[in-house]
């Protein structure tokens, strides 16, 4: 595209309201979710990679499985990096039902699918957007879910046509925004709660990860990140800081050993911070049922 072709398909969608102001995309949740016996379909989103998005995705699925006695899903939406498969210890093919639907493969309780267990560990997701588009739905609604309380997305990070899609697709009940104290994570992190704004998708609220880093012989905090970014980007973005997260080496190694810290090392300061945030997350859902319940009062 020219350069001039550009600036004219910005202008044009600033116009039409597509950069900066807010227009109704999706159906939102009024309608219910758009997979067939699943409660609650949530979205755990990031603007940017490398914040510790996925493995916020795993222990809070794990976390409102065990702790909270609910029937949780876990789809990995990331196509092109699939984490699920290794932090959940994972590995084998989903099997297809007679009515030609893929299984989701189970552990500690949680229902999971991704396309980690379709294709060769190491193997590139060289995809279109068309394929990448064709997957997600198959991933979705070409899955026997069964009945589910709660489906946790673990959305690609970034702000593009597959967030839309799957904002738009699946009537989400609410997005979870994870990001680490620097300022140009949280930079990102605002565009990615604005695009769910925009698709009228409910934002939970904001997720602090690696608040500080907690030393394993003092037990010292650092905050090697920053301090307090994520408490005021809520509060200027009107938006909940649900939890803060530590840094702690327990979480890394159980993550690339299958083994959420929520299950390996419960009594911790970030398993119990995951619990934390997982509580609030169920406390927003339900706030949220009420509030569509309630509908707006239409005076005539």
């Amino acid at each position: 595209m020219r350069p001039n072709g550009f600036f004219s398909m910005l202008r044009t969608a600033s116009r039409s309201g597509l950069l900066g102001r807010r227009r109704c995309y999706s159906a939102a949740a009024k309608g219910g979710p758009s997979i067939a016996g699943v409660g609650d379909i949530i979205a755990v989103a990031s603007g940017k990679g490398g914040v510790g998005k996925s493995t916020t995705a795993v222990n809070i699925a794990v976390a409102l499985a065990k702790e909270f006695q609910l029937k949780v899903g876990l789809l990995d939406a990331d196509i092109y990096g699939p984490s699920i498969p290794t932090m959940m210890n994972l590995h084998a093919k989903p099997e297809v039902s007679e009515d030609m639907k893929m299984i989701p493969v189970e552990n500690h309780g949680v229902r999971c699918m991704s396309i980690g267990f379709l294709v060769d560990k190491d193997a590139p997701i060289v995809w279109r957007g068309p394929m990448v588009m064709s997957a997600l739905e198959k991933m979705t609604r070409g899955v026997a879910w069964g009945n589910l309380d709660v489906l946790v997305v673990d959305m690609p990070p970034g702000t593009g046509d597959a967030q839309l899609s799957m904002s738009q697709r699946l009537r989400l009940s609410g997005a979870l925004i994870v990001s680490t104290p620097q300022d140009i994570a949280l930079i990102d992190a605002r565009r990615g709660a604005n695009m769910f704004r925009k698709v009228q998708v409910p934002i939970l609220g904001l997720v602090e990860n690696m608040s500080c880093f907690k030393c394993p012989k003092c037990g010292e905090n650092s905050y090697i990140f920053g301090e307090g970014g994520a408490q005021k980007t809520a509060e200027e973005m009107d938006m909940k800081l649900l939890g803060e997260i530590p840094l702690e080496i327990s979480i890394s190694t159980g993550s690339d050993e299958g083994k959420p810290i929520v299950i390996s090392s419960p009594n911790s300061a970030s398993a119990q911070a995951y619990v934390h945030v997982a509580e609030k997350v169920t406390q927003r859902l339900k706030e949220l049922a009420k509030e569509r319940q309630m509908g707006p009062e239409i005076l005539l």
